[in-house]
């Protein structure tokens, strides 16, 4: 019997390699890649069962990557693997394309359990963020969330605040730099930002990039 093809998407080599050694006597791990683009570009080519992926991608964050690799593979399940327990982030993502969330601190053991589960249709939360889930809906079941970026200024911002220029970012995305100036200045506008280190405070906020330590 065929084991379950796996593609992998965390920017941490080693991070990666660990995992890889952690699942490969039951999984297949096809591919890893460390940026979202490239997450989104193999996930086509090599079609997968199941894709887990870091939300503090560069290039292109977890997040946008995984709602848009909801979209392309639909069939492809998506198991968040992360350091972040952002609760927000986490309800998010399971509501609109994640079919688990663990957290990096996981054991082993609950990664192999979760993908099991995810394969037979389900969904997977890990406990450290189960419980807050279920005690944040009891509070407020609202599941409505205003989103005020929309997805093309969320990669730009991404790409600016990662340090790119205009003329970079423009490449990336298959633009004209006039088109990355103009969607930068719009969100600077809309949010009332001042200079670039008001950009790259902002898109921490927005979960587009990480935290320094």
């Amino acid at each position: 019997m065929a084991r379950p093809r796996v593609l992998l998407a965390d920017d941490h080599v080693l991070v990666a390699e660990a995992f890889k050694k952690v699942l490969e006597p039951e999984f297949e791990v096809v591919e890893t890649v460390a940026d979202g683009r490239a997450l989104l570009d193999a996930a086509q080519r090599l079609k997968p069962d199941i894709a887990l992926l870091d939300l503090g991608l560069p290039l292109l964050n977890g997040m946008d990557a995984g709602k848009q690799l909801k979209k392309l593979l639909p069939k492809t399940k998506i198991i968040v693997l992360t350091m972040s327990e952002d609760y927000d982030l986490a309800s998010v993502a399971l509501r609109e394309w994640a079919s688990g969330y663990l957290l990096k601190k996981s054991a082993a053991t609950e990664l192999i359990q979760a993908m099991r589960e995810v394969l037979k249709g389900k969904s997977y939360v890990t406990s450290y963020v189960a419980k807050r889930l279920l005690e944040d809906f009891v509070r407020d079941p609202r599941t409505d969330r205003i989103k005020h970026l929309t997805p093309r200024q969320r990669e730009v911002l991404q790409l600016l605040a990662e340090g790119r220029t205009m003329k970079e970012v423009a490449a990336v995305l298959n633009v004209t730099t006039r088109t990355v100036a103009f969607h930068k200045y719009r969100i600077m506008e809309e949010f009332n930002l001042k200079n670039n280190s008001d950009l790259v405070r902002f898109a921490i906020k927005e979960h587009l990039l990480s935290s320094p330590v």
